[in-house]
């Protein structure tokens, strides 16, 4: 059959109709356990029986208004991510990708309301930001990259977890202004950056008048176990883009910003057409409202230590496996080689992954996850692991 989408998605030959829970089905019929979490979007899994019906009623109220009027919602989601951060001011957008857009004109024009004409942001290798021109400049993927250069410049590279990098920078390069980093890298492959190295940004970002910005689009929303990763840190960012988890499949973003960044966009600086509309912000306060009441941050924690736990146990001694890492319900399990084939292996297998960076098998289930679909999600993954492993490599 002709189609005509566009051809940007390499797509599993298989199309879901709904979902419940944990569960999805195909047009055919065939279930599946859901371990991708739409990518860590699905906070609240599929036709959660209190979201559904509050987004019901949104529907029937209002969907959409623009933003010349004032608007109750934006003010009362915003209030709960202020309280939850501890930050003081949110803009509303639609995806991360704007939300990290929006961060790097922040970040230029906190620069240039100090004079600097140039204003430079350290970003980081292996990072993904977003696929507009300037979030795919700031990622550190070329092949996200290629075919779509000049870059934007204004954009300094340095290796995660490498804090004396960052202070070479420091002394080479007055045009500084902002540190933009994932605080767990997600499509890199599931790469955490350290305690001790988000302490340390945070120092030298004070010493120098620098704004830390930790992206939290994929890592935020509860799903490490605390509201957002870099709270394991004890650390406090001063610019924090969220998006996927926080509407639960409702698109949103936000921009969260601390003291320091707050004021910098004024009227006419920034603005969105869909960003912060009724249906949207519905989604966020209902999911964070949900969130707490049903205990899943810890639920998060427990999860991802069961699945972490359950799949080094079952490949325990197997060649080929190099490491499992992550936090909470985001995890990434990295083999020695290309494992690509997997996801279609798993699909008909009855379990729905990612692979990210080549070689890592990459789960981000909804935060309702129960212990029993954890033990199947170990239990329907670990013996393609051990096949894939074991069968002869090209």
């Amino acid at each position: 059959m002709t189609s005509h989408l566009m051809n940007t998605y390499g797509r599993l030959p298989m199309a879901l109709s709904h979902g419940r829970g944990c569960r999805v089905w195909d047009t055919e019929g065939r279930e599946y356990l859901d371990g991708l979490g739409g990518i860590a979007v699905n906070t609240l899994g599929h036709a959660h029986p209190r979201l559904v019906p509050a987004l019901q009623d949104q529907v029937a109220k209002l969907i959409h208004c623009s933003n010349y009027y004032a608007a109750p919602m934006q003010e009362a989601l915003a209030a709960k991510l202020c309280e939850l951060s501890g930050l003081d001011a949110v803009f509303f957008c639609s995806t991360g990708l704007e939300a990290n857009e929006g961060a790097l004109k922040i970040a230029r024009k906190f620069g240039h309301d100090r004079g600097i004409d140039r204003p430079e942001i350290i970003v980081y290798e292996k990072a993904f930001h977003g696929r507009s021109i300037a979030t795919l400049s700031a990622t550190g993927n070329p092949k996200v990259q290629k075919g779509f250069e000049p870059l934007v410049e204004g954009f300094v590279r340095v290796p995660l977890n490498d804090l004396e990098a960052v202070r070479e920078v420091a002394r080479t390069n007055p045009n500084v202004v902002a540190v933009f980093l994932e605080t767990i890298q997600g499509e890199g492959g599931i790469n955490p950056t350290r305690i001790d190295i988000l302490q340390g940004l945070r120092q030298i970002c004070d010493e120098r008048n620098w704004l830390l910005m930790l992206d939290e689009v994929q890592c935020g929303i509860g799903r490490t176990g605390k509201w957002f990763a870099h709270q394991w840190a004890g650390v406090v960012p001063d610019v924090m883009p969220l998006a996927k988890g926080l509407g639960s499949g409702v698109p949103i973003g936000a921009i969260v910003a601390g003291p320091r960044a707050k004021d910098v966009l004024q009227p006419g600086n920034h603005g969105t057409t869909f960003g912060g509309n009724p249906l949207a912000m519905r989604a966020g306060i209902e999911t964070l409202r949900i969130m707490e009441e049903d205990g899943l941050l810890a639920n998060a924690a427990a999860m991802g230590e069961r699945i972490c736990a359950g799949v080094a146990e079952g490949l325990r001694g197997v060649a080929g496996l190099k490491e499992i890492r992550g936090q909470g319900l985001m995890i990434g399990i990295e083999l020695d080689r290309p494992c690509g084939d997997l996801l279609l292996k798993a699909a008909q297998a009855g379990l729905l992954i990612s692979i990210t960076a080549d070689s890592v098998i990459r789960l981000l289930p909804a935060l309702i996850l129960s212990a029993d679909e954890a033990d199947e999600i170990v239990a329907r993954l670990v013996p393609l692991v051990r096949d894939f492993l074991a069968a002869p490599q090209p």
